[in-house]
């Protein structure tokens, strides 16, 4: 699957980009006007995310953005966060 998110499914959806000229009326212009339409790709920020599934095998998955933000995937563990010795902790 090309540009699709692993997670939500995700994919590229067509619109139209369209292109204004003109200053806005409520700025002092004469109003905005419509030079051209075409048309164009919206595309899913896909990253390359190394994740952690539920029974705990690691693997490399294409996620959107917006799954990684929301929390939809866990991402993998590198390496155990550093924690000061029990002895300086309770020291200072």
């Amino acid at each position: 699957m090309g540009q699709q998110c692993d997670v939500c499914g995700r994919k590229p959806a067509t619109g139209n980009q369209v292109t204004i000229r003109g200053k806005a009326k409520y700025l002092g212009g004469v109003g905005t006007k419509v030079t051209g339409i075409s048309r164009r790709t919206f595309r899913p920020n896909l990253q390359s995310v190394h994740v952690t599934t539920g029974n705990g095998t690691n693997l490399t998955a294409r996620v959107c953005t917006r799954c990684i933000r929301s929390g939809a995937v866990k991402k993998r563990v590198r390496a155990v966060p550093f924690r000061l010795p029990k002895a300086v902790a309770k020291a200072t």
